[in-house]
């Protein structure tokens, strides 16, 4: 007997989010609409996931093909559209080799295993296997990528946490230093830190981070779960810093919303997992990597990241006009279409009230507005959102 839950007036959903109050039922494009049929600019695109834009066409067709055929099948056996996808990602990369995931949490924990396995495997048991990451970073929830985020607040109530791990902060070459001493197997980084602030890795300090992780042969990688997929004007971030990583983490755009995850790894660096070392039974699954080859497919096959760069220089403009209007923006920092606003206000009061004008923005940390639109956004719909952030922000001043 199925019993009635309609009276129920506690929510059977834990409560691990502070939601806002607005209900989405429909997206397309850089558009959603409420359950009251109310329609939103949406520039978070689910927090740099729809990179396409909600529902886009391309990746549509090819779930609905998809769905036809096969939704699921073990990794036990051979799953052409994740060869196809794997084939396309190191093509397009520096990469020899991918693990595919559902999410980027399980891809960095899928590189955090993978550095600790190669350390002890291929380089030998009499190495660290230490993993040394940067202050204010984020690398996902579970155990292992919250112990390996760089923010006691994210860390609080789960202690103990996992041993192996080390913090120096971003962008200090001195910091780097200590590399010599605790020569760590691998070295994890965002190449813009978004939840941390929206911070951008100094050019500099990357080249001579690269050069003391080559020095003393320790793993290089690349957390790009909200930089990758086209973000921020390449492909991926780090072709914008002249480097070569061992390793990176991919997820969010990957599959424009579908749930999907992967690591690139270069050969050396791969060896660490051989069969039964690590596994997913949903990772790399038909219907993700469906996704996933239609997304990347579809950016590489097209004129987007001309697109981006070309759109992340007009959204500049208009974020550079508002800040020459508006004395509490003090900076404009981030790259390609991942932007973020340094206000002396509250950050999630600008939030809150841009939504009463039909915009939804982000924010990271408290004084950091976080700007991310789809990477199909046009120059319309950028100075619509200008309009409509400005309009937040006269109310925000006449205390409205």
């Amino acid at each position: 007997m199925v019993n009635d839950i309609s009276m129920s007036q506690i929510s059977p959903v834990m409560a691990t989010y502070s939601r806002f109050p607005v209900t989405i039922v429909q997206g397309k494009g850089s558009y959603v609409w409420d359950d009251q049929e109310n329609q939103y600019l949406d520039f978070t695109s689910g927090i740099a996931t729809c990179n396409l834009g909600h529902v886009p066409d391309p990746v549509k067709e090819k779930l609905e093909e998809q769905l036809q055929n096969l939704w699921h099948c073990s990794n036990l056996y051979n799953i052409p559209n994740q060869e196809q996808l794997a084939a396309l990602l190191t093509a397009n990369s520096f990469g020899d080799q991918v693990f595919f995931c559902n999410s980027g949490a399980e891809a960095n924990e899928a590189a955090i295993k993978l550095a600790r396995r190669y350390a002890n495997k291929v380089k030998g048991s009499s190495c660290s296997s230490e993993v040394v990451t940067f202050e204010q970073s984020f690398h996902g929830r579970t155990l292992a990528t919250l112990t390996a985020t760089g923010q006691e607040k994210i860390q609080q109530g789960f202690s103990p946490l996992m041993p192996g791990f080390s913090y120096l902060p971003f962008n200090d070459s001195e910091a780097l230093n200590k590399l010599h001493i605790i020569k760590p197997a691998a070295v994890l980084l965002e190449l813009v830190q978004g939840e941390g602030g929206v911070i951008p890795a100094n050019p500099e300090w990357v080249k001579k981070l690269n050069q003391v992780c080559k020095e003393n042969d320790i793993l290089l990688m690349v957390d790009e779960i909200q930089t990758g997929i086209g973000r921020t004007g390449t492909l991926f971030a780090y072709e914008q810093y002249s480097i070569e990583p061992d390793v990176i983490s991919i997820a969010k755009g990957l599959g424009s919303g579908f749930p999907i995850g992967a690591i690139i790894a270069k050969e050396v660096a791969a060896k660490g997992f051989e069969p039964g070392s690590h596994g997913s039974t949903f990772g790399g699954n038909p219907l993700a990597t469906a996704a996933g080859l239609a997304t990347i497919t579809h950016i590489l096959n097209s004129n987007l990241l001309d697109t981006v760069n070309e759109m992340s220089e007009f959204l500049e403009l208009q974020l550079q006009d508002l800040k020459d209007k508006y004395s509490f923006i003090k900076e404009i920092r981030g790259k390609g279409l991942l932007k973020g606003l340094v206000v002396e206000t509250t950050a999630i009061e600008i939030v809150q009230k841009a939504m009463t004008k039909n915009l939804l923005i982000l924010t990271a940390g408290p004084d950091v507005v976080r700007i991310l639109p789809p990477l199909t956004v046009t120059k319309e719909e950028i100075t619509e959102f200008a309009d409509k952030l400005e309009k937040t922000f006269q109310s925000i001043e006449k205390g409205e």
